[in-house]
């Protein structure tokens, strides 16, 4: 795994000194700790200034792989983020078209690649990536993304001048980069817990969305969609229920062998769930010996899931290794999130996360983890909730303001999805179409609690239309007719692109570990996501088809077991150990300075939850990780 960086511009005066684009490049080195590299096209002969850098982490052709890289004639220049698993493949056909390769590794692929195929260059990979390609004969650049939005790529046009980047940090580090706050992505964060695509926190900056690629030609740009989980066919071929498993099946077992290639020391993670637990069964079976798996257990019984991971291990003969966390080993980490992150998102899983990936890069350099179980098979509660508010709607909805009083009413729990905390939440998003109840459900500050967090400056300027734009914007895209498809795919665009996968890239690249996801293999999602809902949610059972594919694979308490999510103890966090940071950060004093907020509303949502009268741990969670953001990068002076 790897971090790019470009820098284009047709201004003289806006290039850089050597040692800026040095830093900008160097801002990502734990990503690339192994190796650098820079290319550079002097301003001149109509073409732009182009500088391409390059961090390396070696994973495949370690002696080879040196980027920037190119063709035979210089005239295609590639760096590149990710792992293209079938390169071999797509390396054979080249070679029968006339081309020749200097190394064996996939990033000279990329440059034969679009060569033969041009922008169409793309739909030829399988794997997670972030590329960029210069072509020097047409002075174009062209930015290129993986279909599900593994690998990150932010950019910032500047007038004539791209600037691009693996994360944000590395265009901050350009001085003229402004760094002006986005004030509708400020409050779409407090809403989702993350900035959703394209946007990003600033102005000025944007993601380049999954399965995209942007085209820049004298400081023009054009971004162009090439795949989608449905491709105008939300309803694949007719299969049976044996058909559907045995085909998930086969799906996934490629999926998994595609993903041990690699030339350094490879784990999984395993926490126990049956989606990890299903990468380690089938991983165990494609190696020879017993892989290595990884997980973290925590001294709070409604956080821990060691006992199912230690019973997944001895059941498939893994070299397990599991490290015991205390509540400190977490809390150190909670100053140094900016710096992880480098723009607000709020999933305090991401803590640990980083532990796992700390402890797991002590073995090895790359593990598989089980990221999009969930979204392809309708594992989240929320699948299962969503019937229930119909329900609730169609019986109850003249006495809805009566219950949601009853509701609030209940005792306040400090656990992990406490009763009360899921009661509140389902009533919250009561009255509301069912992607944004689902928006509801899993994001922070409600629509009327929005009104009231933010600084009277701001709380008027979003109507509920800007503030769910993205969530519309992917409905009017999807054409089928299913409910739960519907909600699938909602959740592949937002939950799982702009929190699961930012969260695990972030935590994981933070210590130099390549995270692969099996699950999220575009094959295997084109035929899942076509399958009808009864193949997922059957009934009130939930990843019916997976847990049908692995019943003879894994424990039948595993198959079964509940899901559990990677949390931590927030609640308690904000009355203990986390008190006085709490009330630093968000002192009236303090947040009525940067006038963003409304100081009067955050103190009355730590004292309540202080008091014990309210459970405010996502609220409060999301204001601390905004103001630790804003201590680190000062945007407002």
């Amino acid at each position: 795994m790897c971090g790019i960086v470009g820098f284009l511009t047709l201004n003289e005066s806006s290039i850089p000194e050597g040692k800026t684009l040095m830093a900008m490049r160097d801002r990502l080195i734990h990503r690339g700790p192994d190796d650098s590299g820079d290319y550079v096209r002097p301003l001149g002969g109509q073409g732009p200034f182009v500088y391409l850098g390059h961090r390396r982490l070696s994973i495949i052709d370690l002696g080879g792989g040196h980027q920037p890289l190119s063709n035979e004639d210089g005239t295609v220049w590639v760096i590149f983020n990710g792992e293209i698993y079938n390169f071999m493949e797509v390396k054979s056909e080249l070679e029968t078209l006339g081309h020749r390769f200097a190394t064996q590794s996939d990033t000279e692929v990329i440059a034969h690649a679009y060569e033969a195929y041009g922008e169409g260059c793309f739909k030829h990979f399988k794997g997670m990536f972030a590329s960029a390609i210069w072509d020097d004969r047409k002075h174009r650049l062209i930015l290129g993304r993986d279909r599900l939005g593994k690998k990150p790529l932010y950019y910032s046009l500047l007038g004539d001048t791209l600037i691009f980047a693996s994360e944000l940090k590395a265009i901050m580090a350009h001085p003229s980069f402004p760094r002006r706050i986005d004030s509708l992505s400020l409050a779409k964060y407090l809403f989702f817990e993350f900035t959703p695509s394209p946007h990003t926190i600033f102005e000025d900056a944007f993601k380049l969305p999954p399965a995209t690629y942007l085209v820049w030609d004298r400081g023009k740009i054009e971004i162009k969609e090439y795949w989608s989980p449905f491709d105008g066919k939300e309803e694949g071929e007719k299969h049976s229920e044996m058909e559907a498993t045995e085909r998930v099946m086969e799906l996934l077992r490629s999926a998994v062998r595609k993903r041990l290639m690699s030339d350094v020391p490879l784990g999984v993670f395993l926490s126990g769930g049956i989606d990890s637990s299903t990468i380690t069964a089938l991983a165990q079976s494609e190696v020879q010996g017993s892989i290595k798996t990884f997980s973290i257990s925590f001294e709070d019984p409604s956080f821990d899931e060691s006992r199912y991971s230690l019973l997944v291990s001895k059941h498939l003969r893994t070299e397990h290794y599991d490290q015991r966390m205390t509540p400190q080993d977490l809390l150190t980490l909670v100053p140094i999130l900016p710096d992880v992150l480098d723009e607000p998102m709020a999933d305090a899983s991401i803590l640990p996360t980083i532990l796992l990936s700390k402890f797991t890069r002590e073995h090895v350099t790359v593990a598989l983890g089980g990221d999009g179980g969930d979204e392809l098979f309708a594992g989240y509660p929320t699948y299962l909730a969503h019937r229930w508010a119909g329900r609730y709607e169609r019986f109850l909805g003249p006495f809805h303001p009566l219950v949601n009083l009853l509701g609030n009413l209940l005792p306040v729990s400090d656990d992990n999805i406490s009763f009360d905390f899921k009661v509140k939440k389902f009533l919250s998003g009561i009255g509301f179409p069912p992607e944004i109840r689902n928006s509801i459900w899993l994001g922070s500050f409600s629509f009327s609690e929005l009104t009231k967090v933010l600084s009277p400056q701001l709380a008027g300027d979003f109507a509920l239309a800007k503030l769910t734009e993205d969530l519309t914007g992917y409905r009017k895209k999807f054409s089928g007719k299913d409910p739960t498809t519907l909600l699938q795919y909602m959740d592949l665009k937002l939950y799982l692109h702009d929190d699961i996968l930012v969260k695990v890239d972030r935590a994981s690249m933070a210590c130099s570990l390549e995270v692969r996801a099996p699950f999220l293999d575009h094959e295997l999602v084109e035929f899942v996501m076509r399958l009808p809902s009864s193949l997922k949610l059957k009934g009130f059972t939930q990843k019916y088809l997976l847990k049908k594919a692995v019943a003879n694979l894994l424990p039948e308490e595993v198959v079964h077991r509940k899901k559990k999510g990677f949390g931590i103890p927030v609640a308690k966090w904000v009355k203990g150990p986390l008190k006085e940071l709490f009330q630093d950060l968000l002192a009236p004093d303090r947040i009525r300075r940067e006038g963003v907020l409304n100081a009067e509303y955050v103190t009355k949502l730590l004292k309540d939850h202080l008091a014990g009268r309210k459970d405010n741990r996502k609220q409060l969670w999301t204001l601390l990780v905004w103001e630790l953001w804003h201590d680190r990068y000062h945007p407002f002076n």
